[in-house]
């Protein structure tokens, strides 16, 4: 069964994220929340490590927290899902597996 793998610190200062990304399984998800949400703005040099974990994995980042670093959803790489609160606890609720990189 598919992991859920919470990453919260930002990619350009801790190797959270590649850790993630190395240690997911395909059909897995990956919920980028607090700092790590600027992972998932276009034109970043993780955006071609988060491009590659589109085409297998379901790549998401908590809006409120994108909102909160002053970022929109139109400046997020096509194919990450922004979710709220309420998808947060749907994907944990969904999801036997909780995996939080820090």
């Amino acid at each position: 069964m598919a992991k859920l793998h919470i990453v919260n610190k930002s990619p350009f200062e801790r190797s959270s994220l590649d850790s993630c990304l190395s240690k997911s399984t395909e059909g897995s998800t990956i919920l980028l929340i607090e700092d790590a949400v600027v992972g998932a703005l276009k034109g970043t040099v993780v955006a071609d490590k988060l491009t590659a974990a589109i085409a297998n994995k379901n790549v998401c980042v908590l809006g409120s927290d994108l909102n909160t670093r002053g970022f929109t959803e139109a400046e997020i790489l096509d194919g990450i899902k922004t979710v709220d609160y309420a998808g947060f606890v749907d994907l944990v609720a969904e999801h036997s597996n909780v995996q939080s990189w820090l």
